[in-house]
């Protein structure tokens, strides 16, 4: 296990699956997620084709905050998912 698997394996709501999706896009560590963000991240995850849910979107939000995805106000969660939509939209 790398470096940045344990550091990403330490942050709330990510297992060893989301790890290792998220290195399959780039990202090995806390500060490339901070750097993409959660809504870039999951664009690219999907961009891999890669069948990721909204879940995946709300738990990486939710690991750059430190709190547990289901936690997330109602109102960021719709935020995440319309920034998502758009820029898919804007992508295609």
């Amino acid at each position: 296990m790398t470096k940045g698997h344990c550091e990403l394996l330490k942050l709330k709501n990510l297992g060893m699956a989301s790890v290792n999706i998220l290195n399959a896009v780039g990202v090995h560590s806390y500060e490339d997620l901070q750097a993409l963000g959660a809504v870039e991240t999951y664009r690219r995850i999907r961009g891999r084709g890669i069948n990721a849910s909204k879940v995946m979107l709300y738990a990486l939000q939710g690991a750059l905050l430190d709190v547990h995805w289901n936690e997330l106000e109602p109102g960021l969660k719709a935020k995440l998912v319309t920034e998502a939509e758009n820029r898919s939209l804007t992508d295609a």
